[in-house]
């Protein structure tokens, strides 16, 4: 069991969607170093909590604290590397690889200019996902497991300490999975802590040190993967069921 420092502090975290109650009281902590997964059913909430740390939906009560200061009062978010479930990287504008990459290393230059250390960590980053004989290519061109590795290279290209990712296997074929397990992996071997949104484990299992799982909201289990997630975790399970349609596996997951 880590014992580092808090990186991440969510104390009675309320939000609201539209007039819903999304988030109910929601205490959470990620020790530098962790990897910590979020699971849970459609709508239980896990989107929402870690879109809730990044700023992107408003907060009605309660405290989030990131690297130890209030984040409303947090600066340095080139610490933090944001995946966002797939979308379109470009969001429709004609942009390369390289190009959507090279955008999450602006936090870390000075005006916006890239010297030789910023063109090199684009590089790298993209290296690191399997992506550099494409740097070239129109994110139009990529297939959705492709598209799921320039994300991820953006997030990682600022070489932030704190990654957090919302569904990463998504709908991603199994040689992506694969290849996005290796990176994560190196990147927890070099000290990163991690929090991510999962609906199956997959081939992220062995990199977890601790699940929590949401339901309605609210914090159902904090602590070691649960064993009865099974068959769900496979690689092979299928990602893009329609869950609320069908029966979950476990109680854990209702």
């Amino acid at each position: 069991m880590t014992t580092g420092e808090p990186v991440l502090a969510m104390r009675g975290v309320r939000a609201e969607l539209g007039g819903r109650p999304v988030l109910r009281g929601i205490d959470l902590t990620v020790r530098r170093g962790e990897v910590v997964a979020l699971l849970g059913a459609n709508g239980s909430g896990k989107s929402t909590a870690i879109r809730s740390v990044i700023g992107q939906v408003p907060v009605s009560a309660g405290e989030i604290e990131l690297f130890g200061a209030e984040r409303r009062a947090f600066r340095d978010w080139w610490r933090i590397g944001y995946v966002p479930q797939r979308t379109t990287a470009a969001g429709g504008v004609p942009a390369t690889v390289t190009e959507i990459v090279s955008s999450g290393r602006l936090s870390r230059t000075r005006f916006g200019l890239f010297r030789k250390a910023d063109h090199a960590a684009v590089r790298h980053a993209l290296e690191l996902v399997g992506m550099a004989d494409r740097a070239r290519d129109n994110v139009e061109a990529l297939s959705g497991g492709q598209h799921q590795r320039v994300l991820i290279a953006r997030a990682l290209v600022a070489e932030p300490e704190l990654l957090v990712m919302d569904e990463p296997m998504a709908g991603v074929d199994l040689a992506s999975q694969e290849i996005l397990a290796a990176t994560l992996r190196e990147q927890v071997a070099q000290g990163a802590t991690v929090l991510l949104v999962l609906h199956e484990l997959g081939p992220l299992e062995p990199l977890i040190d601790r699940a929590v799982v949401l339901r309605d909201g609210c914090v159902l289990h904090d602590g070691p993967p649960p064993r009865a997630v099974g068959q769900h975790a496979l690689p092979g399970h299928d990602h893009v069921h329609p869950h609320e349609h069908t029966p979950q596996r476990t109680g854990l997951l209702n």
